[in-house]
């Protein structure tokens, strides 16, 4: 059984093709262009980014890793048990011997601690000029006879050695004028070499 066509005839047979007119439908050509008519616009550009923040985030980043270097440098260098190597006195112990030629900071124990140094002698330097690092070695001599008399016993010690601090060209233009004489001990011990 066939159905039978409707009031309107018959149904296009499929769409028409995009921009063309159905089936059967007369053809209108789009009106012609206005005279003068504005074409539409680009959009503007995105507006260029800036490297300012780049570069103040990298001298911001700079400034943060240079700040957190020094304090672990100070932290590691000037230890909270260092004293100045300037500054020590007779009769301090040391925990450990420093080692290098420019000392700053030293590490005082209670001698009742084990240790491994102790100062049994402070020697002042007259002032003037810097003398020369001969003299200052000439003048470091007179530690032995301290010791000596420090502690008589230690001179026959073999575990008892000479360690001096003493001033440098540099320490010396900022008043530095003392000749440290250390005791070393090795192995470490507990208790003063004083008699």
């Amino acid at each position: 059984m066939t159905t039978p066509p409707g009031p309107y005839g018959q149904p296009p047979y499929g769409d028409p093709a995009y921009g063309q007119q159905p089936y059967g439908q007369p053809y209108y050509p789009p009106p012609p262009p206005q005279p003068y008519a504005e074409m539409p616009q680009a959009p503007p550009p995105p507006p260029k980014k800036s490297r300012l923040w780049l570069i103040l985030g990298i001298v911001a980043l700079t400034v943060v890793i240079a700040i957190i270097a020094v304090v672990l440098f100070v932290a590691l260098v000037v230890r909270g048990d260092g004293v100045s190597a300037t500054a020590v006195k007779l009769g301090d112990c040391l925990s450990e011997i420093p080692d290098g030629n420019r000392v700053r900071t030293v590490k005082t124990v209670g001698c009742d601690e084990p240790h491994r140094g102790e100062v049994f002698a402070v020697l002042t330097m007259p002032d003037g000029d810097f003398p020369g690092q001969k003299a200052v070695t000439e003048f470091a001599n007179r530690c032995t006879p301290e010791l000596a008399s420090y502690a008589p016993d230690a001179m026959t010690d073999d575990t008892v050695q000479l360690y001096v601090l003493f001033p440098t060209e540099e320490t010396w233009s900022d008043g530095d004028r003392a000749v440290t004489c250390v005791a070393t001990l090795d192995p470490p011990r507990t208790g003063s070499l004083k008699s």
